[in-house]
């Protein structure tokens, strides 16, 4: 019974919510450990509806002995919230036991990006582009940063979606949302220059990016360009696609783009995830008063 309701939920999750296969899967694995430490601290099968907040606790105790951090915990009982609020749509149960569960609450940690000086040191660099392979790794990074881009819409990103002649380009998001993402000239030129060499080399395929081959890119490679060309860029610290994306939306608040607008280009759900970035641009101000100004730079007497 309880193996069936998960398998049911994790379908309402991919085919009626159109989650991602990671985060279907992220939340099976949770559900699974969680049917699998009640059955095995019981001895028998055990019936979801009738399980109580402290079953749950004891889930929760023993992962936290077992080593998992208060991030990876908070995120399990999220899953259970989940599952219940499933169940109790359905009227399979009142309530849920991990409704009333209070757990620690975490620091915010600040999204990790680069700044544009770097950034303006990277892509402003001479490239002597004789290969479709040197312009196509030259403008991923460009389009990942100047665009705000996820690594999967760019490896699904299609040719038809991106107009140069309009300066924009549609991204099927997360559920299958389109959105339209404006770009400036200079990335324009370099698509032109890409689609050129990719199609005189014969690597034209279904997708935008491609590899030599005409099959689309897959994450490690698009990871491993990305990687490459910030750290001998001499960026420090993380260097990743998805630095990219938070560099993105800082440079454009820092540059006095509305947070509305923001969250549009992210494709955010909520103005909610897109405020982070607000408290990035802010800390950076604060460094810059407490180095500058004369008053902040006085001790107490």
């Amino acid at each position: 019974m309880s193996t069936n309701t998960v398998d049911r939920f994790l379908n309402h999750l991919r085919h009626e919510l159109n989650y991602s296969p990671h985060t279907v899967e992220a939340y099976g694995r949770d559900l699974r450990q969680f049917v699998g430490f009640l059955s095995g601290h019981s001895g028998r099968a055990v019936e979801l509806a009738s399980v109580d907040v402290a079953d749950v606790r004891a889930w929760l105790a023993s992962l936290g002995e077992a080593g998992d951090s208060p991030r990876t915990l908070r995120r399990k009982v999220q899953s259970v919230r989940a599952l219940y609020r499933f169940m109790m749509c359905r009227g399979e149960v009142a309530d849920s036991p991990a409704a009333d569960l209070e757990l620690a609450r975490l620091p915010k940690r600040l999204p990790t990006f680069v700044r544009e000086g770097e950034m303006d040191t990277l892509l402003d660099d001479g490239l002597d582009a004789g290969s479709a392979d040197e312009v196509r790794n030259r403008l991923m990074v460009m389009m990942l940063y100047e665009t705000g881009m996820r690594r999967a819409e760019l490896i699904t990103l299609r040719d038809a979606m991106v107009d140069t002649s309009k300066g924009e380009l549609r991204v099927r998001g997360k559920r299958d949302k389109d959105r339209v993402i404006p770009f400036g000239t200079e990335l324009a030129a370099w698509i032109e220059r890409y689609r050129q060499l990719r199609d005189r080399a014969g690597q034209r395929g279904d997708t935008f990016f491609t590899r030599r081959d005409g099959q689309p890119l897959y994450p490690s490679l698009v990871y491993r360009v990305v990687h490459g060309a910030l750290t001998q860029a001499g960026v420090a610290g993380k260097a990743s696609p998805h630095v990219l994306r938070h560099s993105f939306a800082t440079a454009m608040l820092t540059g006095g783009a509305r947070l509305d607008s923001v969250k549009q280009l992210l494709g955010h759900e909520s103005v909610a995830t897109t405020q982070v970035y607000t408290h990035v641009t802010i800390s950076d101000l604060k460094n810059n008063y407490k180095h500058a100004h004369p008053r902040a730079l006085k001790k107490g007497g």
